[in-house]
């Protein structure tokens, strides 16, 4: 299973200063067609796009995707006329709209989409959110995810408020519908209501796939019970294993079939030809972080706090007075580095193949690059990103990967002009879409209608 997050200004947090990259949010409709259509041409089974509903000048620096970003029903709508195979998942949060009116958006994308269409379900708010829809304050979790839970189940109840055969169309007698098959649903919840019936035909996949982003143990809960797609981080490939089978046996415990709910997790690949020039590209994006290059010295406004040899030295362990940031860390230096310190020496290892005392040392730079960048980067040759893929499915870690890009379009175009052919070589990947719709291509079944005798 293989998919795409779309970042348009990358994800990687200063990704759009490469030469040639994408850099202008007015730009995004020909970007997101160009990536859309890519994505198709290699056979990813979707592109994801996530939401966030604020936005705040200190995003420059740490998350610029989330400055300004396209309304992702609107994406989805956007680029079901632009492709043909791919599905397009779309992120809506429960916290801040009404189940009827997402009921019917997805229900109108799925049938202008011929059922590509999928729904991924937050729940998450924060004080910013919040006050831009009138909150005055931030409910709790357990609120926030029991609400969710009837925003699903009304969606549901709504999709299938329209049997199929509801339209007879029958011009010799006059009859256009047969209104035993249309349903009113009259759901009253704790949290959330809705009469029915929906005013939009039941979706081609019947209920277009639920996805959920499980970060915490209620939507971990959540995902288990009602989603088709979970979203998952792990630290670790064995945090993976473990998590995955955990999931698995939720899933199970919830009356469901296990293979029928998808544990996928985020894998950003810095991708070139080779792994010494994929080594190179990793240098040139961490050159383009803005840090602190000398105690005081702050090259821009607004730089992050954990981006100052200050923050470094509290997770090396040792004082960095005098330090520039460009230096090599020296060998008597790096053997006093705390046990956090000696972890992110592996992780500057396994990202650029720099060590120690090495031909290609370890620079102070590449040691906070490491320590602010938390995402689950991977850097090296096609074969080196298929190892990983095949190793990781091969020992029940994930379902599937969404695949998240530092910087659109030539990193994008490495993954799936080099990695995803590897993959198909080995054996790990289709070389054509299963089906049409994005259920059929997840392996997913056509759920029963709840109405229907």
């Amino acid at each position: 299973m293989l998919g795409a997050t779309v970042r348009t200004l990358g994800a990687w947090p200063s990704g759009w200063r490469q030469p040639g990259a994408h850099r202008n949010p007015y730009d995004d409709p020909e970007v997101l067609a160009r990536t859309a259509r890519a994505a198709e041409a290699a056979g990813l089974q979707f592109l994801f796009f996530g939401d966030w509903l604020a936005t705040a000048a200190e995003y420059e620096h740490s998350d610029p995707y989330l400055l300004a970003r396209l309304e992702p029903l609107a994406a989805a709508s956007f680029l079901a006329a632009v492709t043909e195979r791919i599905g397009l998942i779309a992120t809506v949060n429960s916290s801040h709209t009404e189940s009827y009116s997402v009921a019917r958006s997805s229900a109108s994308i799925d049938i202008l989409s011929g059922g590509r269409f999928g729904l991924s379900v937050a729940s998450g708010s924060e004080a910013r959110t919040a006050s831009n829809f009138g909150w005055d304050r931030v409910h709790s979790d357990e609120d926030r995810v029991a609400a969710s839970v009837e925003f699903i189940e009304i969606l549901r109840g709504l999709w299938d408020s329209w049997e199929d055969g509801a339209f007879v169309g029958d011009a010799e007698s006059g009859q256009l519908i047969d209104p035993a098959r249309i349903h009113p649903l009259g759901y009253v919840g704790t949290h959330r209501s809705a009469a029915g019936p929906l005013n939009v035909l039941r979706p081609p996949q019947g209920h277009p796939p639920i996805a959920v982003v499980a970060a915490a143990p209620a939507t971990r809960d959540l995902a288990a019970r009602e989603a088709d797609i979970s979203f998952v981080s792990p630290r670790t490939r064995a945090e993976a294993i473990e998590g995955y089978a955990t999931a698995k046996q939720d899933a199970a415990a919830a009356g469901r079939d296990p293979e029928e709910f998808l544990v996928i997790t985020p894998v950003l690949p810095v991708v070139a030809a080779s792994r010494e020039l994929a080594w190179e590209v990793y240098d040139r994006l961490v050159q383009s972080v803005p840090v602190e290059t000398a105690a005081g010295v702050i090259p821009v406004d607004r730089l992050p706090a954990n981006r100052t040899l200050r923050s470094l030295a509290g997770v090396l362990g040792v004082p960095l007075n005098g330090v520039l940031i460009e230096e090599v860390v020296p060998a008597r230096l790096a053997a006093r580095f705390s046990a956090l310190g000696q972890q992110l020496l592996e992780v500057v290892r396994e990202r650029s193949g720099r060590t120690i005392g090495g031909l290609r040392g370890v620079t102070f730079r590449h040691l906070l690059v490491a320590q602010v960048v938390a995402a689950p980067v991977i850097v090296g040759s096609p074969e080196d990103i298929a190892d990983h893929f095949e190793d990781w499915f091969s020992a029940r870690a994930v379902d599937g990967f969404t695949v998240l890009t530092a910087y659109l379009d030539e990193q994008f175009e490495a993954f799936t002009t080099l990695v995803v052919p590897e993959l198909q070589r080995r054996g790990l990947f289709p070389r054509e879409y299963a089906g049409h719709t994005l259920r059929e291509n997840l392996g997913l079944g056509l759920p029963a209608n709840s109405f229907a005798p």
